[in-house]
């Protein structure tokens, strides 16, 4: 199995990670892959609508305009 190694982890996110895995009775190694999963297989699942066809393509300019005329 590939490894990785993340660095410069900020102290209070070390301190959650921590923290964490011990509430799970985890090593913080497999409680990290454990949150990085679950993140992966919820961006899977996840099922965003088709993209909305127009006449004509959706320019700066067209933005511009409905932002002025308050349609943002």
């Amino acid at each position: 199995m590939p490894d990785i190694l993340i660095t410069k982890v900020p102290a209070d996110l070390h301190r959650l990670l921590k923290e964490e895995a011990a509430r799970h009775h985890r090593s913080m190694a497999r409680h990290a892959l454990a949150i990085i999963e679950d993140g992966l297989l919820q961006a899977a699942r996840l099922e965003l609508p088709e993209p909305i066809k127009t006449a004509k393509p959706l320019t700066q300019k067209i933005i511009n305009e409905g932002i002025k005329e308050g349609r943002a």
